[in-house]
């Protein structure tokens, strides 16, 4: 059978992932008559996995997975923008593999594709990691959890929101983030209030805009539908939906976008309308990446940890992966600070 994954071996044994994933690893405790079953049913289908990934079974060192979004990633390169989350995501966790002798691997994983469950099946059974890393929104993904725990591949989970009892936690506060620089524009004076949330897959943009509405509601203001329009974490969706927002009958004094890429969008869409930022309209981004020191003017904006956080991942997983314990039995969740700069990209409402 051209191409069969771990789960055609299962099926074809009649037993469970977990039980093949343990025959294949050499585990000791496994009976004779399973490591025959799956033994057979590898043979019947002709079932291979990588000889790299064997090769590295043997090695001292050991491989730790990053799984991010690959629809993304990708949007973010091919738009020549570059991606500073993966980057600050990669430094967090090299420093800490390097300290503790193993190896960092990224893989892009496409959580909406049909083919998930055999596709991440076949890439964990190939590169075997010792441990994994999810970011969103495959920290929340089911599938995706439920293969890891079929696996029994132990692993952390940045920025979850669901699944409290699974895998090692690690989060920012986003509601309380965004409720903060929603806070700063009121504090100013504003009160027309337009929001660019992130895609609806990621729990950050579901936070971060319940964070914003609090806000409002907090000073007594009711928060308007028609002034918040979805992006994609994206530039040219932060640039579409402030030319929809400032198009409108009535037009906001103030744009608080969920990341700084669409906040850049909004400056430039900005600037083809006349308006002079920030005194015809103040524009708050999320993320502090190093576009937001550098646009014109400089973006006020909530300084996302995603070194720190991805480091305090491997912080609190490399040493369960060394002293072989369970990494997946609802460790306490662990939230990394943030912190609100305040730049030249907000003031008092004309």
């Amino acid at each position: 059978m051209a191409g069969a994954t771990i789960y055609d071996v299962a099926a074809r044994a009649g037993v469970s992932i977990k039980s093949v994933s343990r025959v294949l690893n050499g585990e000791a405790n496994v009976s004779e008559a399973l490591r025959r079953k799956v033994e057979g049913a590898v043979a019947e289908l002709g079932y291979r996995r990588s000889l790299s990934a064997r090769s590295l079974a043997g090695s001292a060192s050991s491989i730790i997975a990053a799984l991010v979004d690959a629809t993304l990633t990708i949007e973010h390169w091919r738009s020549g923008r570059g991606n500073d989350y993966l980057s600050r995501l990669e430094l967090g966790l090299l420093m800490e593999c390097r300290q503790a002798d193993h190896h960092l691997m990224v893989e892009l994983v496409d959580y909406d594709a049909p083919t998930l469950r055999q596709d991440l099946a076949s890439l964990l059974t190939a590169i075997r990691p010792q441990g994994v890393v999810l970011t969103p929104p495959n920290s929340d993904n089911d599938v995706v959890l439920e293969v890891l725990s079929e696996l029994a591949v132990p692993f952390a989970r940045i920025g979850p929101e669901t699944a409290p009892d699974l895998g090692v936690r690690i989060r920012m506060d986003d509601a309380g983030a965004a409720e903060q620089i929603t806070d700063h524009l009121l504090d100013l004076g504003h009160v027309d209030i337009a929001h660019i949330s992130g895609p609806a897959a990621y729990s950050a943009s579901r936070l971060r805009r319940t964070g914003f509405e609090a806000a409002l509601r907090r000073r007594g203001l009711t928060p308007r539908p028609e002034w918040v329009a979805e992006g994609q974490f994206t530039f040219g969706s932060g640039l579409d939906a402030a030319e929809r927002l400032l198009g409108g009958p009535r037009r906001p004094t103030a744009i608080f976008a969920a990341n700084d890429d669409m906040a850049l969008g909004v400056l430039q869409a900005a600037a083809a309308r006349g308006l002079r930022v920030p005194h015809d309209l103040s524009v708050a981004g999320f993320d502090d990446t190093p576009s937001a020191v550098f646009s014109t003017p400089p973006l006020t904006t909530i300084r996302q940890p995603v070194a720190e956080m991805a480091a305090a991942a491997a912080q609190r997983l490399i040493p369960l992966l060394k002293a072989r314990l369970d990494a997946n039995d609802g460790l306490e969740e662990v939230i990394v600070p943030h912190s609100l700069m305040i730049r030249g990209s907000t003031s008092q409402p004309a």
